[in-house]
């Protein structure tokens, strides 16, 4: 143990090991130990804090166009350094080289929006808004801002969070995934190479109990959080509690509706990259497909299970590789649970991914499955699995299929495969869903839109990124201004003024 490396706190700049303890970090194509990471207690955690304090006043006077000069920079030293974190995020999620290379690009994206705060940041002026009136409004910054992200994307989704944050004119304090947290240190250090000034961006590694602290620091302003939705309302309601802002988004189960007149080869296609990428471990995987009509779930059905056949699973750094590990064995360990449910609560079990040489290697891997005959009963329908598993529900109507979708407690992202624009146009505007696509199966919104779902997939009024993040870390001032002649006298006005008077 005394070689293993280990992943360190950033705080004003430097880097620190200190803490309560230490949590183990996982290769998942290996089941060993890679590294590990400290655990912060209130030291650590105040020491963040005190940080991104006195980073504050400074960075919110800093004029937008400077600080997007240190974004730019921070661009390009992510574009340089690419192989690297594509490195990081596979050996310690799984995720194959390609795979991890989408969610750099789409990180990158996030950064690139962030560097419009100039225009995306001015106010509003109304001249004369009353008799010699001038009125306007700034967006100003929060404060210190949280960010708490998720093991299966640990480059993306913090950059989801700070660079808009800091651009907007907060200071932040990251703490990433205990599992997978090399990534987004190495980004943040990125970050101060840049010129970022020390404090401005801090990264914590820790707990429940680290958050905790977090969230009850008087100095944090909003807490941005990506999760699963147990941990999301709890983060939303500690939150709410204290008076601070959050965002917090939570698990799902993504729901394609496949109509008969869909192209099959594309929406086989589409559906093997939606349920079987990342080892389903993301939460805009699709994990249910269902079916209008028995013929078309036959043959969707028949080609999927030839395609999960010819699954190539393995290592992130085997080119041939399409799908990788899971991301420990625990969660091996619960999607295998899930399964042996849904062959107990009578679904058909077409594909086992039990079943592949891999599963008792070392490792956490395990090969893709597919249900037929799941219904709304059935555990496999009702929670998040969050694995390579993949159910289909036969109905015998859109309207079913609306009725599926909209019932259940999870509506972050949902599609229709069709060709028929009458019936993508009913889908869109009748489902009670966040994200939709129509012959997307992963509607994942591009960085100048907003990522948010409903019901209890977000917790909170504002989505991820975009002009929605623009919103939730900024907060409007409206000041309203009228400057007299010095020699007029007025009287006193009783009467509530209207623009009028």
């Amino acid at each position: 143990m005394t070689d293993v490396n280990i992943v360190s706190h950033l705080v004003k700049g430097a880097l620190s090991e200190a803490g309560e303890g230490f949590i183990d970090v996982f290769n998942p194509a290996s089941g060993l130990i890679s590294s590990r990471v400290p655990v912060a207690g209130t030291g650590q955690v105040e020491a963040a804090i005190k940080a991104a304090s006195e980073a504050l006043p400074g960075w919110k006077k800093t004029p937008p166009a400077k600080r997007i000069n240190i974004l730019y920079r921070f661009v390009s030293l992510l574009e340089e350094n690419e192989k690297e974190i594509i490195r990081l995020i596979s050996s310690e999620h799984g995720k194959t080289y390609e795979d991890a290379r989408g969610e750099l690009r789409r990180g990158i994206e996030n950064v690139i929006y962030a560097c419009g705060a100039p225009e995306l940041l001015k106010g509003e002026f109304s001249r004369d808004a009353g008799p010699g009136i001038d009125s306007w409004n700034d967006a100003e910054p929060l404060g210190v801002v949280v960010g708490i992200t998720p093991f299966n994307f640990p480059a993306m989704v913090p950059l989801w969070m700070y660079p808009l944050a800091i651009a907007c004119g907060n200071t932040f304090i990251l703490k990433p995934s205990e599992r997978t947290p090399s990534a987004s240190l190495f980004i943040a250090k990125l970050f101060s190479d840049a010129g970022l000034p020390d404090g401005v961006l801090n990264v914590i590694h820790g707990n429940k109990i680290t958050v905790d602290l977090l969230l009850n620091s008087p100095a944090v302003k909003a807490v941005s959080f990506v999760g699963s939705t147990p941990a999301a309302e709890a983060v939303y309601q500690q939150a709410a509690v204290k008076g601070i802002r959050a965002q917090a988004l939570g698990g799902a189960k993504n729901h394609a509706v496949v109509m008969p007149d869909c192209h099959l080869e594309n929406t086989v296609s589409a559906l093997m990259g939606a349920a079987y990428g990342s080892c389903g471990e993301r939460c805009m995987a699709i994990s249910v497909a269902v079916c209008v009509g028995d013929e078309i779930a036959d043959r969707l059905i028949d080609r999927l299970a030839s395609e999960i056949s010819t699954l190539t699973i393995g290592p992130w750094d085997d080119s041939r590789s399409e799908m990788g590990p899971l991301i420990s064995q625990d969660h091996r360990r619960r999607v295998s649970g899930l399964i042996a449910s849904g062959i107990e609560q009578g679904a058909s079990l077409v594909s086992d991914g039990r079943e592949h040489p891999l599963f008792s290697e070392s490792g956490f891997f395990i090969g893709g499955s597919l249900f037929d005959r799941v219904t709304p009963d059935m555990r496999i329908y009702q929670e998040e699995i969050f694995g390579p598993v993949l159910c289909v529900v036969r109905v015998s109507s859109l309207d079913e299929a609306l009725a599926l979708i909209n019932a259940h407690e999870y509506a972050n992202g949902t599609c229709i495969f069709t060709r028929d624009g009458a019936s993508a146009r009913a889908f869109s505007t009748r489902v009670e869903v966040g994200m939709v696509g129509i012959n997307v199966p992963l509607p994942v919104p591009v960085a100048y839109h907003s990522f948010g779902g409903w019901r209890r997939s977000l917790f909170g009024d504002l989505s991820a990124y975009g002009p929605d993040g623009v919103k939730f870390y900024t907060r409007r001032k409206t000041i309203t201004q009228r400057w007299i002649n010095d020699t007029a006298a007025e009287k006193a006005q009783f009467s509530f003024p209207s623009q009028n008077d």
